[in-house]
């Protein structure tokens, strides 16, 4: 292990006594919102996707789905 990382002069800042730093929490509920934005956004990406290749009998066969599973994939709403 380097000095750098087992000097405890390498960090001033964090002496004894000094309150542990903030966490990210303050952040959490953003990143949450966006992780979960990005999540619908992809799913109604693929349900665009699935509702194109609906009628195209050998992607289906590939994907192991009938015409009727496809479009009630493709039907449901980004958030479910």
């Amino acid at each position: 292990m380097s000095t750098f990382m087992t000097d405890r002069h390498a960090f001033p800042a964090l002496q004894a006594g000094d309150p542990p730093a903030r966490s990210h929490q303050s952040n959490s509920g953003l990143a949450t919102a966006i992780h979960r934005w990005l999540d619908w956004a992809e799913r109604r990406r693929q349900r665009l996707a699935l509702r194109e290749l609906a009628d195209d009998k050998h992607f289906l066969d590939d994907l192991g789905l009938t015409r009727e599973q496809a479009l009630d994939e493709a039907a449901k709403p980004f958030w479910r």
